[in-house]
């Protein structure tokens, strides 16, 4: 995550004719992940990100290198700001179940809030991608959560806390396919009430312990 001194930290570009401009880091790399968010990656291209972050080609490769870098910089960014609300459920929740049920619930709200773009960027900012680095990563991060799930399963599972025949990794794959299908279907114009009563069916196929 950004840090505030990082926040604070204003980048210049390279020294030529007039006064060198300056810009806030942490602000024009925000503007770079509400740009990748809403429209991918292939589709933003750099000069759509120097309109937006309000600087120039020179000023974003030094600060930031080049699109495919400033891209890796910007899901880390999203993992510990919008996207958090996942490795949070799973460390503060005393059980899978109760971690899964909140992450759906805060799904729900994130993927429908009209503060930034609908659904989550890890899912869908890879669609009609033509670099396999890139597919690479955001699957990563995506089965990443479901092996951390699935772990979180299996350790209820050895407390006693789920039937002992739970098959952790179907179980955590579920999850995964629900949040992946909320963001799409947030992207298509569901309401946060909808995916709240999906959620809620969710729940349902959970085994009892």
């Amino acid at each position: 995550m950004v840090g505030r001194g990082q926040a604070e930290e204003q980048v210049r570009a390279p020294k030529g004719r007039g006064r060198p401009r300056s810009f806030d880091r942490a602000t024009a790399l925000e503007k770079a992940l509400m740009a990748f968010w809403e429209h991918g990656y292939e589709a933003t291209s750099v000069s759509d990100l120097t309109r937006i972050m309000g600087i120039g080609a020179p000023s974003l490769y030094a600060a930031f290198g080049d699109k495919r870098t400033l891209f890796e910089e910007v899901v880390r960014v999203y993992a510990d700001t919008h996207g958090a609300f996942v490795g949070r459920a799973l460390a503060e929740e005393p059980t899978a179940r109760a971690a899964v049920e909140r992450t759906l619930r805060e799904a729900a709200v994130a993927y429908t809030d009209p503060a930034h773009p609908y659904g989550c960027l890890v899912v869908h900012a890879a669609t009609n991608c033509t670099s396999p680095e890139i597919e690479e990563l955001l699957r990563e991060r995506r089965n990443g959560n479901i092996a951390a799930l699935a772990s979180r399963i299996r350790a209820d599972v050895a407390a006693g806390r789920l039937p002992a025949g739970t098959d952790a990794t179907t179980l955590a794959r579920h999850t995964g396919a629900m949040i992946q299908g909320m963001s799409q279907q947030a992207r298509d114009g569901a309401s946060r009430e909808e995916l709240e009563a999906l959620a809620e069916i969710a729940k349902a196929i959970w085994p009892r312990d």
